[in-house]
């Protein structure tokens, strides 16, 4: 069963929508996985229809780096970007105030622009990351005095 582009992004949308970390797909000339946020892979497969219903995630805190500044880290592997489309300002830049559900910069991941947002109050001191880089998940991206 060959898979559209459009079918691709798709199902990432609705993954995205649904909150499931992780899916597995096997049949018949198609085999599908798909894990959210590189985190550690399910012990088993599980059918969709078997998943449970996933809590709402609840961020996780920003570890703070060396000098005791909370890091905002990538949740994901992907372009960075510090502004919403060519042209536009950046979301945040040095001195910006900002607060958990502050959208900081958006990480791109096979076409598909995603959020991300502070996690953490404070005042951004450093943005750590180039626009249009490629960012690892865990790398920091912005460090934040409280």
């Amino acid at each position: 069963m060959a898979l559209s582009d459009e079918d691709v992004r798709e199902i990432l949308r609705l993954i995205d929508e649904s909150g499931v970390d992780e899916l597995r797909i096997d049949s018949e000339g198609l085999s599908l996985h798909v894990r959210r946020g590189g985190g550690p892979p399910l012990e088993e497969p599980v059918a969709a229809a078997e998943a449970p219903a996933p809590a709402a995630p609840e961020p996780a805190p920003a570890p703070a780096s060396s000098n005791g500044h909370a890091e905002i880290v990538a949740p994901m592997l992907g372009t960075f970007y510090r502004q919403e489309a060519p042209g536009k300002p950046p979301f945040v830049e040095v001195g910006s105030r900002v607060e958990a559900g502050t959208v900081v910069c958006v990480i791109e991941v096979m076409k598909m622009m995603n959020s991300i947002e502070a996690g953490v109050s404070g005042t951004i001191v450093e943005v750590c990351a180039d626009n249009a880089e490629l960012v690892e998940y865990g790398q920091p991206l912005f460090r934040v005095a409280a």
